[in-house]
Protein backbone atom coordinates (compact mmCIF):
# COMPACT_ATOMS: atom_id res chain seq x y z
CA UNK A 1 0.00 0.00 0.00
CA UNK A 2 1.75 3.15 -0.65
CA UNK A 3 -0.13 5.79 1.46
CA UNK A 4 -1.92 8.47 0.67
CA UNK A 5 -3.80 8.81 -2.45
CA UNK A 6 -2.93 12.54 -4.04
CA UNK A 7 0.80 12.05 -3.80
CA UNK A 8 2.62 9.72 -6.19
CA UNK A 9 5.77 7.80 -5.17
CA UNK A 10 8.47 10.70 -6.72
CA UNK A 11 6.49 13.29 -4.31
CA UNK A 12 5.60 15.47 -6.90
CA UNK A 13 1.88 16.46 -7.83
CA UNK A 14 1.24 17.45 -11.57
CA UNK A 15 -1.91 17.23 -13.31
CA UNK A 16 -5.06 16.09 -11.42
CA UNK A 17 -3.25 15.12 -8.20
CA UNK A 18 -2.75 19.14 -7.59
CA UNK A 19 -5.29 20.09 -5.09
CA UNK A 20 -5.53 23.72 -5.20
CA UNK A 21 -8.35 25.73 -6.70
CA UNK A 22 -6.35 28.41 -7.61
CA UNK A 23 -2.39 28.12 -8.42
CA UNK A 24 0.28 30.50 -9.54
CA UNK A 25 1.13 29.40 -12.85
CA UNK A 26 4.80 29.68 -14.59
CA UNK A 27 4.63 29.11 -18.84
CA UNK A 28 6.92 26.54 -20.47
CA UNK A 29 9.32 29.52 -21.22
CA UNK A 30 9.58 30.61 -17.84
CA UNK A 31 6.98 33.77 -17.68
CA UNK A 32 4.47 34.37 -15.22
CA UNK A 33 0.86 33.39 -16.80
CA UNK A 34 -0.78 34.72 -13.41
CA UNK A 35 -3.28 32.97 -10.49
CA UNK A 36 -5.36 30.60 -12.43
CA UNK A 37 -7.61 28.11 -11.85
CA UNK A 38 -6.49 24.70 -11.68
CA UNK A 39 -8.43 22.86 -14.46
CA UNK A 40 -7.84 26.08 -17.18
CA UNK A 41 -4.02 26.09 -15.81
CA UNK A 42 -4.38 22.06 -16.76
CA UNK A 43 -5.54 23.09 -20.05
CA UNK A 44 -3.17 25.32 -20.56
CA UNK A 45 -0.29 22.78 -20.19
CA UNK A 46 -2.14 20.30 -22.35
CA UNK A 47 -2.33 22.82 -25.13
CA UNK A 48 1.10 22.97 -25.29
CA UNK A 49 1.47 19.15 -24.80
CA UNK A 50 2.85 19.58 -21.75
CA UNK A 51 2.23 18.61 -17.49
CA UNK A 52 1.48 21.23 -15.08
CA UNK A 53 3.89 20.49 -12.34
CA UNK A 54 3.57 21.67 -8.69
CA UNK A 55 7.08 23.36 -7.84
CA UNK A 56 6.02 24.85 -4.38
CA UNK A 57 3.56 23.49 -2.80
CA UNK A 58 3.76 25.53 0.51
CA UNK A 59 3.08 29.00 -1.19
CA UNK A 60 -0.35 30.90 -1.05
CA UNK A 61 -1.48 30.07 -3.68
CA UNK A 62 0.98 26.93 -5.07
CA UNK A 63 3.46 27.74 -7.75
CA UNK A 64 2.74 25.14 -10.52
CA UNK A 65 4.97 25.31 -13.93
CA UNK A 66 3.98 24.24 -17.16
CA UNK A 67 7.10 21.35 -18.37
CA UNK A 68 7.49 17.88 -20.03
CA UNK A 69 7.53 15.93 -16.49
CA UNK A 70 9.21 13.08 -18.31
CA UNK A 71 11.68 14.79 -19.96
CA UNK A 72 12.45 17.19 -16.84
CA UNK A 73 12.66 13.71 -14.77
CA UNK A 74 15.13 11.94 -17.22
CA UNK A 75 17.26 15.22 -17.30
CA UNK A 76 17.46 14.80 -13.39
CA UNK A 77 18.14 11.44 -13.64
CA UNK A 78 21.18 12.18 -16.09
CA UNK A 79 22.25 15.12 -14.31
CA UNK A 80 22.59 12.69 -10.91
CA UNK A 81 24.52 10.03 -12.55
CA UNK A 82 26.73 12.46 -14.09
CA UNK A 83 27.28 14.24 -10.37
CA UNK A 84 28.22 10.50 -9.31
CA UNK A 85 30.90 9.85 -11.66
CA UNK A 86 32.67 12.71 -11.20
CA UNK A 87 32.99 12.30 -6.90
CA UNK A 88 35.74 11.11 -6.06
CA UNK A 89 35.67 8.48 -2.87
CA UNK A 90 38.37 8.52 -0.40
CA UNK A 91 38.89 5.39 1.45
CA UNK A 92 40.40 4.73 4.75
CA UNK A 93 42.70 1.98 4.53
CA UNK A 94 43.77 0.03 7.65
CA UNK A 95 47.42 -1.57 8.73
CA UNK A 96 47.62 -3.21 12.24
CA UNK A 97 51.16 -3.20 13.38
CA UNK A 98 52.79 -5.07 16.59
CA UNK A 99 55.45 -3.45 19.09
CA UNK A 100 57.71 -6.41 18.45
CA UNK A 101 57.14 -6.22 14.17
CA UNK A 102 60.50 -6.75 12.63
CA UNK A 103 62.42 -4.93 9.98
CA UNK A 104 61.57 -6.81 7.02
CA UNK A 105 57.50 -7.05 7.91
CA UNK A 106 57.96 -3.35 8.86
CA UNK A 107 59.42 -2.16 4.74
CA UNK A 108 56.58 -4.67 3.68
CA UNK A 109 53.58 -2.44 5.42
CA UNK A 110 55.53 0.89 4.78
CA UNK A 111 55.52 -0.29 1.08
CA UNK A 112 51.55 -0.77 1.40
CA UNK A 113 50.71 2.38 3.39
CA UNK A 114 53.03 4.14 0.42
CA UNK A 115 50.44 2.68 -1.82
CA UNK A 116 47.45 3.66 -0.18
CA UNK A 117 48.56 6.98 -0.17
CA UNK A 118 49.64 7.54 -3.73
CA UNK A 119 45.98 6.32 -4.67
CA UNK A 120 44.45 9.25 -3.05
CA UNK A 121 43.49 7.02 0.18
CA UNK A 122 43.84 7.73 3.43
CA UNK A 123 45.56 5.34 6.02
CA UNK A 124 44.91 4.68 9.21
CA UNK A 125 48.13 2.78 11.27
CA UNK A 126 47.00 0.82 14.34
CA UNK A 127 49.79 -0.62 16.75
CA UNK A 128 48.01 -3.20 18.98
CA UNK A 129 49.23 -4.71 21.91
CA UNK A 130 48.65 -8.61 23.42
CA UNK A 131 48.89 -9.15 27.14
CA UNK A 132 52.08 -7.43 29.13
CA UNK A 133 52.93 -5.70 26.03
CA UNK A 134 50.91 -2.77 27.04
CA UNK A 135 52.99 -1.88 29.98
CA UNK A 136 55.30 -0.53 26.51
CA UNK A 137 53.49 1.66 25.20
CA UNK A 138 56.30 3.90 24.31
CA UNK A 139 57.60 1.36 21.74
CA UNK A 140 54.30 1.65 19.65
CA UNK A 141 55.10 5.42 19.93
CA UNK A 142 58.33 4.36 18.72
CA UNK A 143 56.95 2.63 15.48
CA UNK A 144 54.18 5.18 14.75
CA UNK A 145 56.87 8.24 14.63
CA UNK A 146 59.67 5.81 12.29
CA UNK A 147 56.49 5.31 10.01
CA UNK A 148 55.67 9.29 10.16
CA UNK A 149 59.57 9.79 9.45
CA UNK A 150 59.97 7.48 6.72
CA UNK A 151 56.83 8.36 5.16
CA UNK A 152 57.05 12.58 5.46
CA UNK A 153 57.46 12.79 1.64
CA UNK A 154 53.84 11.33 0.54
CA UNK A 155 52.11 11.54 3.77
CA UNK A 156 51.09 14.27 6.96
CA UNK A 157 49.33 13.37 9.70
CA UNK A 158 45.74 14.60 10.17
CA UNK A 159 45.49 12.73 13.33
CA UNK A 160 48.17 12.67 15.97
CA UNK A 161 48.95 9.28 17.61
CA UNK A 162 46.66 8.51 20.61
CA UNK A 163 45.80 5.83 22.67
CA UNK A 164 42.75 4.07 22.68
CA UNK A 165 42.36 0.86 24.87
CA UNK A 166 44.88 -1.71 24.12
CA UNK A 167 45.93 0.30 20.63
CA UNK A 168 47.51 3.43 19.71
CA UNK A 169 46.34 4.86 16.16
CA UNK A 170 47.61 7.51 14.11
CA UNK A 171 45.91 8.97 11.00
CA UNK A 172 47.87 9.63 7.75
CA UNK A 173 46.48 11.59 4.94
CA UNK A 174 48.57 12.29 1.32
CA UNK A 175 50.36 15.36 0.94
CA UNK A 176 48.95 17.42 -2.07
Amino acid sequence: MRGRRDVPQDGVRRNEMIRAREVRVIGIDGEQLGILGRNEAIAIAREHGCDLVEVASTSEPPVCRVMDYGKFKYEQQKKKAEAKKRQSVVQIKEIKVRPKTDDHDYETKLRHIRRFLEDGDRCKVTVFFRGREIVHKDRGADILDRITADLQDVAKVEQEARAEGRTLQMLLVPKK
